[in-house]
């Protein structure tokens, strides 16, 4: 299977998943530091201690998803494609809080949101992958 074959499925799964993982670990860190309240202020090991709250473990879990497939998407997709696709997470994070976690969004935000959207409109259409070939140590 040639690269630009293999990008056309590869990609949009991995955008997914990065978008929906760091979705998902921002939603559970904001249930489990809910939950625990200003116990991280006390002292420096309330944070151990908070580490170990189921929330916080979910949320780690779903940021190391997040990590690895978006080290895994940077590897083969231009960094100038993936920031601005995946910014879409930044709108649904605020969308989630809206509807999960009972926040208020004001007009400001709202616009913000829609300015994020509008934005991975633009870029979405373009190529992921502008470079001709992968760039190594090696080679000048």
């Amino acid at each position: 299977m040639d690269l630009a074959r293999c990008l056309r499925w590869k990609t949009p799964i991995f955008l997914l998943l990065v978008i929906l993982s760091n979705l998902g670990g921002d939603v559970c860190l904001r249930f489990g530091l809910r939950q625990t309240g200003n116990l991280l202020v006390q002292s420096p090991s309330a944070y151990l201690q908070v580490f170990f709250t189921p929330w916080i473990g979910f949320a780690v879990t779903f940021y190391l998803v997040w990590i690895f497939a978006q080290m895994a998407l940077v590897s083969w997709a231009d960094l100038s494609y993936v920031i601005p696709i995946t910014s879409i997470g930044y709108a649904l994070a605020a969308l989630a809080g809206w509807l999960l976690l009972r926040e208020f969004i004001s007009p400001a935000r709202w616009l913000g949101i829609v300015l994020i959207i509008v934005g991975v409109m633009f870029v979405s259409p373009t190529a992921a992958r502008t470079t001709g070939q992968r760039i190594g140590i090696n080679e000048s």
